[in-house]
């Protein structure tokens, strides 16, 4: 029996994908189920990318991590075949608007876009599929026997709880500079507070007992006054001993600040939450994305990124996202973002075998706390069903090879959601479609393998329907 699939035509169409990617090779190989001709190049020269074009010009895929590689690809094919549509990946949005400006006739889109409302969904509520944002409000994908639906967005929120976490979370030491910072700002307080609260209490008017209180912390000693106890005039000499601590601590603190990346602010929107809030491991262009998405949903989130330097995590900072510096899979780093009282922990680096070590240390840190893993560049991870106990597995190259196989095939696409194994399109008049997929594994055309995997390869080959 044939099995049916959707969107093959009766007419065989022939199509041109570029790249040595996971993602390209499960597009490969779906588009090939479809008994379609795929014409599969990793790296092509211009020759290559004219003589491809010129046996397959239904459509052309461009899928590869470099935005700049992409970028002059798409701009190759639109000047060798101005009429044939292309699809495109690129992860820079500055880069993708310039390029929809420059050719209407390619669909840019990125694999972090397409996979953050997938991933907000359980990260918000288990029981979510995705949430998408609309201009009268929020709504959520639930999946009921094995359909997806639109429902509204009501998620659980704590507000009473999580603004009294926000305000008890200010100046809130994270790490060694800022605990160094704030002790010595509140020693120097408590030092000007005490010595002020002494001289009121025998009698001095409060501003002659501060402008006193103030000279002990600047370590100038009260101005003469007979009336001046011995009693006061020790205290005072110790408080000035004090002082000299606390201020050598607190400079050192800011020392510490000014030089460091500043991910983590001490008061204001990128403080620590405490509270109700989303753990997101790995700032690459998923985690900073779905981060993002969160915020836009009301969401309290912090991220964790083991390079302090990396564009992504700097970036953030921008966003008003705060990011700690650490291993996600790192208990003490768990800890202190208060594991077991967050709403979930996301698992979203670019290494499956990463997130799986995540998703352990934070079952054993907070075994009630939802877990959301980020998966697909290993089929056998993205796919087996004994994950699913340890959280909700989203398969991120399935979602991006769902959408660009349906714009080859000019399927009406508003986006793609996952529920378990199974991919679904969502189309303009929010219904929803499942979406069959084949492994990349059935990619027909030759992998790089051994030393050379790691090189994009210039072979491609014109495969028949079979």
């Amino acid at each position: 029996m044939t099995t049916a699939w959707p969107g093959s035509l009766p007419d065989v169409r022939a199509f041109v994908v570029i790249g040595d990617t996971n993602l390209a090779r499960r597009v490969c190989a779906s588009s090939t189920a479809r008994k379609h001709l795929v014409h599969h190049l990793g790296e092509p020269s211009d020759s290559e990318l004219r003589a491809a074009l010129h046996d397959a010009s239904d459509g052309v895929a461009i899928l590869l991590h470099d935005d700049v590689a992409a970028l002059r690809y798409a701009l190759a094919v639109a000047h060798i075949a101005p009429q044939v549509p292309i699809t495109v990946t690129v992860f820079d949005r500055t880069v993708a608007e310039e390029l929809t400006r420059l050719l209407p006739q390619c669909d840019v889109t990125s694999p972090a876009d397409l996979a953050a409302p997938a991933l907000a969904g359980p990260c918000i509520d288990p029981t979510t599929a995705a949430v998408h944002h609309r201009p009268h409000g929020t709504l959520a994908v639930t999946v009921r026997d094995a359909r997806p639906q639109f429902g509204p967005f009501r998620p659980h929120r704590r507000q009473l709880r999580r603004r009294l976490g926000n305000f008890v979370g200010q100046l809130r030491p994270h790490d060694g500079g800022t605990k160094l910072l704030v002790i010595g700002l509140l020693g120097i307080i408590g030092v000007l507070l005490a010595d002020w609260a002494w001289l009121v209490g025998h009698g001095h008017h409060p501003a002659e007992s501060l402008f006193h209180a103030t000279r002990v912390v600047a370590a100038v000693g009260p101005a003469e006054a007979p009336e001046h106890s011995h009693g006061y005039q020790v205290a005072a000499s110790a408080a000035m001993l004090a002082t000299l601590v606390f201020s050598a601590l607190f400079t050192a603190g800011v020392i510490e600040r000014m030089l460091g990346p500043k991910l983590i602010g001490l008061i204001g929107p990128r403080t620590l939450p405490r509270a109700d809030h989303v753990i997101v491991v790995g700032m690459g262009q998923v985690g900073l994305r779905l981060c993002a998405e969160l915020q836009r949903h009301g969401v309290p989130v912090v991220g964790v990124e083991r390079d302090p330097q990396a564009v992504t995590a700097r970036l953030a900072r921008s966003l008003g996202i705060p990011v700690m510096t650490g291993h996600g899979g790192d208990r003490a780093v768990l800890e202190k973002l208060r594991l077991g009282k967050a709403r979930s922990i996301a698992a979203v680096g670019s290494d499956d075998l990463d997130n799986i070590a995540v998703a352990i240390a934070a079952h054993g840190v907070a075994p009630d706390t939802p877990v959301v893993i980020r998966a697909g560049e290993h089929e056998a991870i993205a796919e087996t069903r004994s994950l699913l106990p340890m959280g909700t597995v989203r398969d991120v190259t399935s979602l991006a090879a769902g959408y660009v196989l349906a714009r080859l095939l000019g399927e009406p696409v508003g986006g793609v959601i996952a529920h378990r194994s199974d991919v679904y399109l969502q189309r303009p008049d929010e219904t929803f479609v499942r979406w069959p997929l084949t492994t990349r594994d059935h990619c027909p055309h030759p992998q790089p393998s051994g030393a050379g995997a790691g090189r994009s390869r210039r072979n491609g080959a014109l495969t028949p329907p079979r």
